[in-house]
């Protein structure tokens, strides 16, 4: 596990935060971001237990974890990756263009090498597996809340002494880990069952440029099909099997 020196986390103008149960303890403020009613109730109530940790907003998908962290400021972002329109690695990889404080916390059932890496090149500052138990929970956020790297112990190393002791070269690079952004997005789109027509109406853009996108990602993941793009989303963790 590697761990980083806390970032400065207050800025002139933010308001004082309020202060816990013990009255001299400032409150983590948390945002949960999970597709799951049930797993977002479960995760505050564990949370809300420790009396240092104060949730303050939920959301089901990724632009809506976005707009809640851009209202509320949150110290925190926990965020589940596989989550419809906009998965949890690119509203990480987003944050940056808020210019805020905030910092997140990937909590996800994938423990994929790729999936861990990609969350840390797009600035997440912890990734926790859901297996977890509630005391590293506990210690996941208020060591991201701080400002330092919180790994599950089981990608830790595998994941972070690569990124530490040599650059990694693209042919280390898993096979998401080449696409673009915006591919990223078409391809969890594909996923989920879009045409390519509600695809260009939900990004913006128009039918032949998704049309390409779509190109691009077959070549690219070496998949001749729309079947093998779903393949490989659900193998790396873009979509659930039950989005």
């Amino acid at each position: 596990m590697g761990w980083l020196p806390a970032d400065s986390r207050f800025s002139a103008n933010r308001k004082a935060k309020t202060l816990g149960a013990r009255g001299s303890i400032p409150m983590i403020r948390v945002v949960i971001a999970d597709d799951h009613h049930l797993v977002r109730q479960g995760i505050r109530a564990l949370l809300e237990k420790a009396g240092d940790i104060e949730v303050v907003g939920e959301a089901a998908d990724g632009a809506e974890a976005l707009a809640l962290v851009e209202r509320l400021l949150p110290d925190v972002l926990v965020i589940d990756i596989a989550m419809p329109h906009l998965n949890g690695l690119e509203a990480v990889g987003r944050l940056r263009s808020l210019e805020v404080k905030t910092r997140a916390l990937i909590l996800s059932m994938y423990a994929d090498d790729t999936l861990v890496r990609q969350a840390l090149r797009n600035g997440a500052k912890g990734y926790l597996l859901k297996r977890a138990v509630t005391e590293e929970l506990l210690l996941a956020v208020r060591a991201v809340s701080r400002g330092d790297t919180f790994l599950s112990p089981e990608v830790a190393g595998p994941v972070l002494s690569p990124l530490v002791d040599a650059p990694l070269r693209f042919a280390d690079l898993g096979p998401l880990d080449q696409l673009t952004s915006r591919e990223r997005e078409v391809l969890q789109l594909i996923a989920e069952g879009h045409t390519n027509r509600e695809i260009a109406t939900h990004l913006h853009l128009s039918e032949k440029t998704v049309e390409k996108h779509r190109g691009h990602l077959m070549a690219k993941l070496q998949t001749h099909d729309t079947a093998g793009l779903v393949r490989l989303a659900i193998k790396h963790g873009l979509v659930a099997l039950d989005t």
